[in-house]
């Protein structure tokens, strides 16, 4: 039984939420029929359900007939309108927030939430919750209080004084109360902007609770971040937490940091002689192991939240060396305008689909090519087949089409078990192979084990005033690991790649030319994080591209050593 009532209070209701959603999946089709059609009953008088004449639609091949597949492009001109005051446009309801997509895949897009919107959302986090304490159960594990680190400043407001910025900060801060009940970090914590400074309080004040049970992070890469802040400031957080201090060089103001110091000091974990007893522990873990890593610094820790699937599974494979065994749930997946799918099991990357938070069609490969294809709805899809997804929820947005594809891995009960596999459209083609970072991160999986390494990181891009282009594989190594044979670490990705590409193979037989390789120094995929969100992109929702079209995305990147498999060979 959780000690915490908040806690408690949670696991009730999202075991609610959990057994909710299963018996939706029992009858998926009228599931979904329903939520549509209460959907439209709801958004018949605005402006664009008056477009679409959402009143006359009374089954789903009149939703289909009247109401056209589109892109957010279709949808800027109502959202600018929108940010700038107008109401009724695409939704009946007061518009409370605005999400911003990250800006890493292309400009950033508006997604107006209401409160309505925001409830039909909740309902996935909640199922997801239910099914974590479910799954830690069965593994004898506890759910409790957990480290998140996560940027909840907020970022702006509209001409019309609506707030905005991306969706994790508006879900933060639309829930300040339950930050302080669930995580081990005050919420004004998370409203440090500076990036080191911000990891450095939430670090110091998960360290002084040995009783810590989870870390929760958007993406794997920046559970990865946060690991290595902990081995780098070891030392000076244990010294600080020995004093009960913040120290000077955090960018903080007064007001915050005495704030900061009275909460921590006000917890059952701030008492000095506790704080003193906690560093001496950590002191003689950093002693013997060399290091702080989370297994061996919170040795209860039970659970990861985080992404799963797509570019995920790259990072993923790191997770062993800072957490051991520990079970990686994947929560929810979901963007800035829908959430599509609630994660059932741990170490699992399938999710059922979201039927409670949207209407599903699915576009099946054969109609990639039509500007309005057939589309299938989620009890009409095939096991191992991939599909453009499109949505329709409280947004607004009608049979979006975000670009995503995603795989069917099975099915919970009449409900697909789907999972993100890239973007459409974000494919590398020096003329027609279409690889995808699918193909690109199984292959890097193939080669770490090959030969012995660990990638920092990877992109990869094709050559410049070359036609056809020849892909540039860049790596960098992670601290420790040298490559000891380049040229034959290139060659067996060509080889690789050739296997769960087909298409490639058989262009490299007679269009493209060999790769390249180019190996990075240390750090380099640390400044290109820093470099995209010093152009905007925001932190916590970042992503480095595994493979990109544009040519110049690693031109201010020195390059230690290249290896080009025309010339070895």
């Amino acid at each position: 039984m959780l000690d915490n009532p908040a806690l408690s209070l949670l696991s009730v209701y999202a075991s609610h939420a959990k057994q909710r959603l299963i018996q939706k999946t029992l009858n998926a089709q009228a599931s979904q029929e329903l939520f549509l059609f209460d959907l439209l009953r709801a958004h018949q008088s605005t402006e664009l359900g008056q477009t679409f004449n959402l009143a006359a639609i009374r089954t789903l091949d009149d939703f289909r007939r009247q109401v056209p597949i589109c892109s957010y492009e279709f949808y800027h001109h109502y959202t600018n309108r929108i940010a700038n005051g107008a109401s009724q446009l695409l939704n009946p309801d007061p518009v409370t927030y605005i999400n911003l997509t990250s800006g890493s895949t292309g400009a950033k897009k508006l997604v107006p939430v209401t409160r309505h919107f925001q409830r039909t959302l909740r309902r996935a986090d909640l199922a997801s919750i239910g099914f974590a304490i479910a799954g830690l159960k069965q593994h004898q594990r506890s759910f409790g209080k957990a480290l998140l680190t996560n940027n909840a400043t907020q970022q702006n407001q509209t001409a019309s004084g609506i707030p905005f910025g991306p969706v994790s900060v508006g879900s933060i801060r639309q829930g300040k109360w339950l930050v302080d009940q669930i995580f081990c970090v005050p919420f004004r914590s998370l409203e440090i902007d500076d990036t080191l400074a911000r990891h450095y309080v939430c670090l110091l004040f998960a360290l002084s609770n040995p009783q810590l049970r989870g870390w929760v992070a958007n993406f794997p890469m920046l559970i990865l971040r946060t690991c290595q802040y902990l081995e780098d400031y070891a030392e000076p957080l244990i010294h600080d937490l020995r004093q009960g201090t913040l120290p000077e060089w955090l960018p903080l103001d007064p007001l915050s940091h005495d704030r900061l110091l009275r909460w921590w000091r006000s917890q059952r974990h701030g008492s000095e002689a506790h704080r003193r007893h906690r560093a001496d522990e950590l002191t003689a873990i950093l002693r013997v192991e060399g290091r702080l890593t989370p297994r061996t610094a919170w040795p209860l820790l039970s659970y990861i939240t985080t992404a799963r699937g797509g570019t995920s599974d790259f990072y993923l494979q790191r997770f062993p060396d800072y957490f051991g065994d520990t079970p990686v749930f994947g929560g929810v997946y979901g963007t800035a305008e829908a959430t599509f799918s609630v994660c059932h099991e741990l170490n699992s990357d399938a999710g059922i689909l979201a039927i409670e938070s949207g209407f599903f069609e699915f576009v099946p490969v054969d109609q990639w090519g039509q500007q309005q294809p057939k589309t299938l709805l989620p009890h009409e899809l095939i096991v191992g087949d991939r599909y453009r997804i499109l949505v329709t929820s409280y947004s607004g947005f009608y049979r979006y089409d975000i670009g995503d594809v995603v795989e069917v891995l099975g099915f919970y009960n009449q409900v697909p078990l789907i999972v993100f596999r890239h973007r459409y459209g974000g494919l590398l083609s020096s003329t027609t192979e279409k690889t995808t970072e699918f193909h690109v991160v199984q292959v890097m999986y193939q080669l770490q084990a090959e030969f012995n390494i660990k990638l920092e990181d990877f992109c990869i891009t094709l050559s410049d005033h070359e036609f056809p282009a020849r892909y540039l594989v860049n790596i960098e190594l992670a601290d420790g690991h040298t490559l000891s044979n380049p040229c034959a670490f290139l060659q067996q990705f060509e080889y690789w790649l050739g296997q769960v590409n087909m298409p490639y193979r058989i262009a490299r037989q007679s269009q493209v030319p060999p790769p390249l390789l180019r190996i990075l120094p240390s750090k380099s995929f640390s400044y290109i994080r820093q470099r995209q969100v010093s152009r905007g992109m925001f932190d916590s929702q970042l992503k480095i591209p595994h493979i990109t079209e544009d040519r110049a995305f690693l031109a201010d990147v020195p390059v230690i050593h290249e290896v080009d498999l025309s010339v070895s060979a």
